[in-house]
């Protein structure tokens, strides 16, 4: 590369994302380097040691990933997509199960999660195609976004890796969004998504709380109930959809597109049950309700809200965290890195953390706004959700407002698979903010 082609590139740069980025890995280290201390003060892990070492590896892979421009290669994304999925199928054939899930890849204790990657070689696929179906219509749009998704989710929802399989969503959206789909659609799968969590969590929740004299109670816990429901559902929703293509009036319209929603929703609740394993179902029910099972799937919860509560404003101090050094957490290096950094630091620990990630979530958009490529728009955009999704559940279920999904803190948490993709994204976006400018 020519010298001027350097001088530009660390020109131009963002180094505010890189800065932040770099802060939200020392952070980490930090609280991860805490979680191995006991409650003698004896360190009893090297965690802290492998993710420094991790750390180091994943700096040049952000400067390779900024140095190669994907914009200018962009016809041969679906290479690093069609070796994602092959490393997903391998995975599914010969990896190693850990906490349920055949996930990993690797041999001994070295390993990779190849769902990690995977999410940022769809993100490349989907802008590739998003980019060339500029005059596409909407529906062909979400149909073909569809069709590439459903590859690496099924095979990472046959690991069974729920977590993973669900931020592949969000990513879409952000880009589906950008490349100007009907908002209708957009709303149509947002809506269907909740649909699907919330007719799944009901009879879970109605199950553990009987009360057969309740109408709703009996609808939801009765097999039969519901396909009568469901097929009910579904004639409404087709003769809605007839009046709309015969007499075109909107509330048919309108009618149909929520019977839709609702039909879907159900399905989906119905295939999901079906996917999920006992202990996954258990979380769901945690979420609702914790005390259901406070001394095993609601432990995490309940231990991670007092921990988050013990911080208080300014926290205990550094290496002072009690509930973190009995070991009341259970996964706090991964999972639930957040409690150790909020019993620690506090509010004020808390607040910098948001504020890093904020400072990352605007220079996103910035460059969004900035970039005058739209197949790197819509990488941003789709790396953007990648991040946010990360972000808002990580926290959400650490405080007991999410469900415990495994998803983790990029940059904070313990693990070298989702550090990796996690500066291999900020490479990415360097080397867009780099040449954001040229033609």
């Amino acid at each position: 590369m020519k010298f001027q082609n350097f001088k530009r590139l660390f020109g131009d740069i963002d180094y505010y994302l890189l800065f932040s980025c770099f802060l939200l890995c020392a952070l980490g280290i930090i609280a991860i380097y805490s979680s191995g201390i006991d409650a003698e003060g004896a360190i009893i892990s090297n965690e802290y040691l492998k993710q420094i070492l991790w750390f180091g590896i994943g700096i040049f892979l952000l400067i390779a990933a900024a140095l190669f421009d994907f914009s200018r290669y962009k016809d041969i994304v679906w290479v690093f997509f069609a070796f994602a999925i092959l490393l997903l199928i391998i995975t599914l054939l010969a990896g190693r199960v850990v906490n349920g899930a055949r996930s990993w890849l690797g041999i001994g204790g070295i390993g990779i999660q190849p769902a990690e990657f995977t999410k940022v070689a769809t993100v490349l696929m989907l802008a590739r195609y998003l980019e060339s179906a500029e005059f596409d219509s909407s529906f062909k749009k979400l149909l073909i976004t569809g069709i590439i998704m459903i590859i690496p989710l099924a095979l990472i929802l046959a690991q069974p890796d729920f977590g993973s399989a669900l931020v592949f969503v969000p990513a879409a959206l952000v880009m589906l969004t950008l490349a100007d789909v009907d908002f209708r659609y957009i709303l149509f799968g947002v809506l269907s998504i909740f649909g699907v969590f919330l007719f799944l969590s009901l009879p879970l929740y109605a199950s553990n709380h009987p009360n057969p004299e309740n109408i709703i109670y009996t609808a939801i816990t009765h097999e039969n109930v519901l396909i009568a429901i469901l097929i009910f559902v579904l004639v409404i929703s087709i003769i809605s959809g007839i009046g709309w293509l015969k007499f075109k009036k909107r509330y048919y319209y309108w009618f149909s597109y929520s019977m839709a929603i609702l039909a879907i929703s159900m399905i989906g609740a119905v295939a999901a049950h079906s996917i999920l394993k006992p202990y996954q179902i258990m979380r769901l029910l945690v979420f609702i309700d914790p005390s259901i099972d406070p001394k095993g799937s609601g432990w995490n919860i309940l231990q991670s809200i007092t921990a988050i509560g013990s911080g208080g404003f300014l926290g205990k101090g550094f290496l002072q965290g009690t509930h973190s050094h009995a070991r009341y957490i259970p996964q706090q290096s991964t999972d639930f890195i957040f409690s150790i950094i909020a019993e620690e630091f506090g509010f004020i620990g808390c607040t910098v953390l948001y504020i890093l990630y904020g400072i990352l979530f605007f220079r996103c958009v910035f460059l969004i706004e900035t970039c005058k490529d739209r197949f790197s728009q819509l990488v941003i955009g789709g790396l953007l959700g990648i991040f946010a999704f990360h972000f808002m559940i990580n926290i959400g279920m650490a405080m007991g407002i999410m469900p415990v999904t495994g998803i983790p803190l990029y940059f904070v948490s313990y693990g070298g698979s989702s550090l990796w993709t996690g500066l291999i994204s900020i490479g990415i976006l360097t080397g867009i903010s780099a040449r954001r400018y040229s033609a």
